[in-house]
């Protein structure tokens, strides 16, 4: 796994989201101040910063400009080498998910045996959404690993809730001060709080038990709004919040519950910031079909599109084998709630770019798929292990292409493209990739781009135009253009694609045409 994530960051260009958190990092360790991209939380972008930090890039302080703009300026034009920085950026992300990964291994094995945990591991190190998105400087591994530590800390506090309530409650807070989607998790983690205290209070008087177990979530709870108050505190001591761009005002119950929030001005304004978000009607694209707003069903028909299939059968099995295994009930809730509970949150959002919100799935799942391993059947093992294999075979084919990833029955990830855009396709990772083809293969010929994404083409040898600003007769030699700007293609892009041939695809992300 820590070979394809790292040779996966070595050869993807910036995606979209990257130079935001990475420009930011940059500037909250110049300034020590928050004023960008406060729609996410500090922590991830601390993280990302300690990378940064050891690059030791080159910050203009006098730039003006969005978090966006920051970002490239940083990248392209202050006279750093992006290849590096963003290497440098990604690595501790990199690490984390290989720290995750050894937290998987950990509670799968406290539940069933060491069989349970190397299943468990096998299915995490492998899942392509899981090094797709741990390889990237950006912020949903991070938040779903710290979940998932969370839970399993709680779960080790039914025999020492004295010892892990507090560090499970500094987990949660880890998630929630790195994205707001954590927020809710919260009353399940408060509520498997009590749960585990009220199961190590055996023989106790009913309701001395009762107040120990609410207890237990209330440690749970502060503490996990301290990690999020102390996570801005290291950004600034004293807190000065001068928003870069203007937050909107939400009202009604929505309103209502962001003033309750128990978190600094900046986090709430970054709330409102979402909820705005919310309120856009973004471009969907599942299945061939364009639509605008969003779909409920959107998140499960990714992951079935993205998840390896002997992945799919063991998630099942798993899921049942925890419920129906007398032994492994009591692990239950705390494996298949928060799972549900996130994703029904995620299915609710108006976003559909992927399956980046819902990358806690692969590791809950993973954890609950190696207690298949508990039936102590020859049979068990021996399917568990040929469904292993079949994921790691299908894993290891579509290295190091893992953002485009689809599973065998949806054609692989050449047939990704057809079936959803955006985080799940085309990123805008393999520009790099595009450079090097067209250098390579198509030396001297003219170059029409449409490029979704956030890196500059020009800077990495890059001479084209955009068709679209021309008249159609004009566009001849080589129209470049992104998987997800031909799934939303409309009129003009549309006709030209349309009247082109298509001769070569890089990564899996971007298709070159003829005309």
């Amino acid at each position: 796994m820590a070979v394809a994530m790292v040779t996966t960051a070595v050869q993807q260009t910036p995606t979209i989201d990257e130079p935001v958190y990475v420009g930011t990092a940059a500037v909250q360790l110049q300034e020590h101040r928050l004023r960008l991209n406060p729609e996410h939380p500090p922590l991830g972008k601390l993280l990302v910063g300690a990378g940064v930090a050891l690059a030791d890039p080159r910050v203009d302080t006098s730039f003006e400009g969005d978090q966006g703009e920051v970002g490239r300026h940083l990248l392209y034009e202050s006279g750093n080498d992006p290849w590096r920085l963003m290497l440098f950026a990604r690595l501790p992300v990199i690490v984390l998910t290989l720290l995750f990964g050894l937290v998987v291994f950990v509670f799968a094995r406290e539940l069933a045996g060491p069989a349970a945990g190397l299943a468990a591991l096998a299915l995490y190190c492998f899942s392509p959404d899981v090094i797709a998105h741990g390889s990237l400087a950006t912020l949903d591994v991070p938040a779903a690993g710290f979940l998932l530590t969370s839970v399993w800390l709680l779960w080790r506090a039914r025999g020492r809730p004295r010892l892990f309530l507090p560090l499970a409650g500094a987990a949660l807070g880890a998630s929630l001060a790195t994205k707001m989607s954590s927020l809710p998790a919260v009353p399940v983690l408060a509520a498997l709080a009590a749960v585990s205290v009220w199961c190590g209070s055996a023989g106790a008087d009913r309701r001395r038990a009762l107040a120990r177990a609410a207890a237990g979530a209330a440690v749970v709870t502060l503490t996990a709004v301290a990690v999020v108050w102390v996570t801005y505190l290291a950004v600034d001591p004293r807190l000065r919040w001068a928003p870069q761009q203007p937050v909107p005002e939400v009202r009604g119950l929505r309103g209502l519950a962001v003033e309750l929030l128990p978190f600094p001005e900046a986090y709430r304004d970054g709330m409102r910031i979402q909820l705005a978000f919310e309120n856009r009607p973004w471009q969907g694209f599942l299945f061939g079909r364009l639509y605008t707003g969003s779909l409920w069903y959107y998140l499960p028909a990714a992951l079935l599109v993205k998840t390896p299939l002997g992945m799919l059968v063991l998630w099942a099995a798993g899921a049942v084998t925890v419920v129906a295994v007398r032994r492994l009930r009591p692990a239950a809730p705390y494996l298949l709630v928060p799972t549900a509970v996130l994703l029904a949150a995620a299915m609710q959002g108006s976003r559909d770019f992927g399956t980046r919100y819902a990358v806690f799935v692969p590791m809950f799942l993973a954890v609950a798929a190696g207690c298949v391993t508990a039936l102590r059947t020859r049979r068990a093992a021996a399917v568990t292990g040929v469904l292993v294999a079949c994921v790691a075979v299908s894993s290891l084919r579509t290295f190091p292409y893992y953002l485009p990833y689809s599973n065998e029955a949806f054609g692989g990830p050449a047939r990704t493209h057809l079936r959803l855009h955006d985080a799940a396709v085309d990123w805008g990772q393999d520009l790099g990739r595009l450079a090097d083809r067209l250098r390579e293969e198509y030396r001297g010929e003219r170059i029409w781009l449409v490029y979704k994404g956030s890196g500059v083409p020009s800077y990495y040898g890059i001479d084209a135009a955009d068709p679209r600003k021309v008249p159609a007769r004009d566009v001849r030699g080589l129209l470049v253009v992104s998987d997800s700007s031909a799934a939303k293609a409309t009129g003009r892009l549309a006709e030209l694609i349309h009247s082109s041939r298509p001769i070569d695809t890089v990564g899996h992300s971007i298709t070159i045409y003829r005309r």
